[in-house]
């Protein structure tokens, strides 16, 4: 039997880089993986989404090449080579990690890998033992009982990036992020998009302000919108979709192609041996510590599977504490309340915080300010100039307690609110700190300054 100091089930962006901190740590590591390396972020996720995203920005740029001043004749998408390079794109990057499993001197264990007793893994008969063992297996595509997935005419985000042929009408059951981005691609692309979100407004979890203003840039664009909306069934005896929905006004039956279900997600917590070893669940993650450690001595869980947001940047943070601690290094517990979120539609979305409904419900006395990119040089110049930045202060002590944007490259942008955040920076620190001109960065400082009475460009 392999002996190791710490085995990593699941390679996705949790568990390899997990595996990587641990081995630069001086642990003997192994991480085991079923499928490709990189897991699904890098291969159905975040990476080959971000190149169908981009494929679908440059079309839009033709079509709109005379607002530039350009003339560009006889242009036309390639369907089949815009999710040809995506694949390219995921292939590579799963390549990366395998250079750096390998030049992190990391054993990776194809098969599929369930937990035994005795902080044993069993891959496909052969078993391997280690003094920590963490699950990383990340999560799926959730289903709905009234929207099965057949993986052709309803399917879940695997399937909506390695599509055969376009479709020419889409309905897109849920408005999170998957649901969104998905939405702006193909739409981008031609095809006719029905977005059927479930809430009375879409991307639910972002501020009031940035889903109004993404609801005006969608529907500008052709997508329809249904909120308060719900998908009761699906017909798929025919040669298309009839989706039967179920509104305020009424019950009303939408044709389309096929139906993409982004409803969210389920983790992949079965049939790995949770049970067999006595590892507590509750509501589909599993239960750990602040340090990631689960109710079994020698067992962690971190990422999708566990109760914090399911986001990649997280499952790596996670990943990277989990086994310092384990190292017996000083380690803080992650600030849930300060991770970013980002959407890469059309106009992107990026927040990190307290939304301005969830400052007031708290009773907190807070000071608001909002800088539209229409107001700015560089958005102007670019042809960007849908969104805004928006930024929550505690009126009291000048605490950064939320900000929100939504426009042009803001998931480059947000970077700056949480380490400003971290560092307890208040809003005249961000006032006098100088931002370059002229950038879209420097909205920020616009949005500070309105909270504050001091806006210069408004």
């Amino acid at each position: 039997m392999s002996k190791y100091d710490i085995i990593v089930l699941g390679s996705g962006p949790g568990g390899y880089v997990t595996a990587i901190r641990a081995s630069q740590l001086g642990f003997k590591t192994a991480v085991v993986e079923k499928e490709n390396l990189g897991g699904v972020c890098l291969n159905w996720g975040c990476i080959p989404t971000k190149a169908l995203l981009k494929s679908a920005q440059v079309f839009e740029y033709l079509k709109h090449a005379e607002d530039y001043g350009l003339k560009v004749k006889d242009y036309e998408h390639d369907f089949d080579a815009v999710v040809k390079r995506s694949r390219g794109v995921a292939e590579g990057m799963s390549g990366g990690v395998k250079f750096l499993m390998k030049k992190n001197k990391i054993d990776v264990i194809e098969g599929f890998g369930k937990l035994k007793t005795g902080k044993k893994i069993d891959v496909d008969g052969k078993e391997y033992s280690a003094d920590h063992i963490i699950i990383a297996t990340g999560a799926r595509s959730r289903e709905l009982p009234s929207l099965p997935q057949d993986g052709k005419k309803v399917i879940g985000y695997r399937q909506a990036m390695s599509l055969k042929k376009q479709p020419k009408k889409m309905i897109v059951v849920g408005s999170g992020a998957i649901g969104v981005e998905f939405a702006y691609f193909y739409n981008s692309m031609g095809t006719e998009v029905t977005i059927v979100e479930y809430l009375d407004k879409i991307v639910p979890v972002e501020d009031d302000d940035v889903s109004k203003q993404l609801e005006r840039s969608f529907k500008k664009s052709g997508i329809k919108i249904m909120t308060s909306s719900e998908v009761t069934s699906v017909d798929t005896s025919g040669k298309g979709v009839k989706a039967t929905v179920k509104t305020k006004k009424g019950e009303e039956i939408l044709e389309a192609d096929l139906v993409l279900s982004a409803v969210g997600i389920k983790s992949n917590i079965e049939n790995i041996g949770l049970e067999d070893v006595g590892i507590v669940v509750d509501r589909d993650k599993i239960l750990v510590n602040d340090f990631y450690q689960t109710n079994i001595p020698g067992y962690y869980a971190i990422g999708d599977v566990t109760p914090g947001q399911a986001l990649a940047h997280v499952a790596s943070a996670e990943g990277i504490l989990c086994v310092e601690k384990i190292a017996g290094q000083h380690v803080d517990k992650l600030d849930y309340g300060n991770i970013p979120g980002c959407t890469y539609c059309s106009p992107e979305i990026a927040s990190v915080g307290l939304t301005e409904a969830q400052a007031k419900a708290k009773g907190l006395d807070v000071k608001i300010g909002k800088f539209p990119f229409s107001a700015s040089g560089k958005a102007s110049a670019s042809g960007a100039k849908d969104g805004f930045v928006k930024v929550i202060f505690d009126a009291k002590y000048g605490e950064w307690l939320g900000c929100h944007m939504i426009g042009a490259g803001v998931t480059d942008m947000i970077a700056e609110a949480v380490l400003g955040r971290k560092l307890e920076t208040t809003g005249h620190e961000v006032l006098k700190a100088v931002h370059p001109h002229p950038t879209m960065s420097e909205a920020v400082m616009e949005a500070v300054a309105d909270a504050y009475d001091e806006v210069i460009h408004l």
